[in-house]
């Protein structure tokens, strides 16, 4: 349609508003209360300000770094398999033919109908028919429908872009539960190695425990020992076998939990085998990190969009007060009496054309109620925003302060681990020539797998340590230039015309 006339029926609809409604529907007293942070509004943390930049951001496939094969196939199974992505990518489905469904609004409709009725009139010679008594006649009609939303106030295309910006945050949310679920199964899987470690310990700690038993045995048997050394060492045996069966119950659970994670059975996880992970490299904060989080964070995009989607429908909410035009048509063929196909016949065609308007007078709050939902709604998404952005800094600040302290806590642990361990070799050295009685092995055994456990816990620490980090960067899954920008986020100013003329 010619610009020149849509801008005319605008100004129509403008006119018709106080004359017509002057003041009965409006919208007056319902705006947002919020609106969206800048970024660079919550950055001031100096773990952050004080790290080291780098120009990389994590790599996609980021738990590749271990150098585990086991782990990576694992990881690979469950983004195939898993049900929590299945849902997320049905979701997406989901919003999509949603927002194809708005988009087609849009466009111009055309119906079909067509109605054959066929009347065989009575020979009654009181209420009979006259001329047609006994006859076989056809009333028919066959046409189509057009019609076509002017749109002239913008209500479909706000429909339209909301509906398409909640697709958008349909794949963000799923780009997220990729990365929430690839960070539980390297979780689950550093947890499966601790154990294996843990358990690794308490079998040398079993096997000394079982060497010492026996050296007891022959001191008393030479007069060298009594039966209280030989008493201790049998009394420490039941609770290393106790802790050794609590270790396979851990492990045994790990392997369930990758199952689930993965989407497989119980059996599955029976297949693991103990991993053999190495620390993963050193993640450097990116340059520019609080612009470039926007589009790296999955979960940050993913609230971003749902912020100019609630945008777009406090849009459609607001030019719902508007009058509506459409173009209505329609263009057929029809004729009553005669036969099957009269109708058809050129001199039956019939059409009409013209614009139908209709206008919101009273409706008993109706609209003010909508409205006053979109505007909640975008407060709402506003508020989810800016704690998901503030969540997000927070966690790569915490993920930098944990890393720096458990480097220096892993040095420190090395060095009480190699003390302990000299503090042991001695003792039972002692132990063997005569030189001391068996509660100083007992003390310097109980010290030296005191700080193997810390040593391994550290050690866990440190790999999880690295797979919060890239998760609290995005773990590569980012949206890339997929990212509405501040002019999309605002939420549309009251027009004026309404602020006028509403109440």
């Amino acid at each position: 349609m010619p610009r020149r006339l849509i801008d005319g029926l605008r100004n129509l609809s403008v006119c018709a508003i106080p004359l017509l409604l002057s003041g009965c529907v409006g919208t007056a007293g319902i705006t947002p209360r919020t609106t969206p942070a800048a970024v660079e509004h919550w950055v001031g943390d100096a773990a952050i300000a004080q790290a080291q930049v780098a120009a990389h951001w994590p790599r996609e496939q980021w738990w590749r770094g271990y150098g585990d094969r086991q782990l990576d196939q694992w990881v690979e199974r469950a983004v195939r398999d898993s049900p929590s992505l299945a849902t997320a990518a049905a979701r997406i489905r989901q919003a999509e033919a949603l927002a194809g469904s708005a988009e087609a609004s849009e466009a111009l409709q055309v119906q079909g109908r067509a109605r054959l009725e066929r009347h065989d009139w009575p020979a009654d010679q009181f209420y009979g028919p006259g001329e047609l008594a006994g006859a076989r006649t056809w009333d028919n009609q066959a046409g189509l429908g057009f019609s076509y939303a002017l749109d002239l106030w913008g209500r479909e295309r706000a429909s339209t872009a909301r509906a398409l910006s909640l697709a958008q945050r349909s794949v963000a949310q799923a780009r997220q539960a990729q990365l929430e679920l690839t960070h539980n199964v390297v979780r689950a899987y550093v947890q499966l190695s601790l154990h294996f470690a843990q358990r690794e310990v308490a079998e040398a700690h079993l096997a000394q425990q079982a060497q010492l038993l026996e050296l007891a045995r022959h001191r008393l048997q030479g007069g060298l020992g009594t039966q209280l050394e030989v008493s201790q060492a049998q009394t420490a045996l039941p609770d290393l076998h106790r802790q050794l069966d609590a270790l396979d119950e851990r492990i045994a659970l790990d392997r369930n939990q990758l199952a689930a994670l993965a989407g497989q059975g119980p059996a599955a996880g029976a297949t693991l085998q103990r991993p053999h992970l190495r620390p993963g490299p050193a993640l450097a904060l990116p340059g520019r990190l609080p612009a470039q989080l926007l589009g790296q964070r999955p979960d940050v995009v993913a609230a971003r969009w749902n912020v100019a989607a609630q945008a777009r429908g406090l849009e459609a909410a607001q030019a719902a007060f508007y009058p509506n035009v459409d173009l209505l048509g329609s263009l057929g063929y029809m004729a009553t009496g005669g036969g099957l196909l009269t109708f058809l016949a050129g001199k039956k065609l019939a059409y009409d054309v013209g614009p139908a308007v209709s206008l919101p007078l009273f409706d008993g709050g109706r609209l003010r109620g909508q409205l006053g939902v979109a505007a909640a709604d975008y407060d709402l998404a506003v508020a989810a925003y800016d704690d998901t952005l503030i969540q997000a800094l927070n966690s790569i600040s915490n993920q930098l302060i944990r890393r720096e302290s458990l480097a220096r806590q892993t040095q420190l642990a090395g060095q009480g681990l190699a003390s302990a361990q000299r503090t042991c070799d001695l003792a039972e050295q002692a132990y063997r020539r005569g030189l001391a009685d068996y509660s100083s092995v007992l003390q310097a055994q109980t010290q030296l797998f005191a700080q193997q456990r810390i040593a391994q816990n550290l050690q866990a620490a440190e790999l999880l340590a690295y797979a919060g980090l890239a998760t609290a960067l995005g773990g590569g899954l980012g949206a890339g230039d997929e990212v509405p920008g501040r002019a999309e986020l605002a939420a549309p100013p009251l027009p004026a015309s309404l602020a006028v003329f509403g109440r």
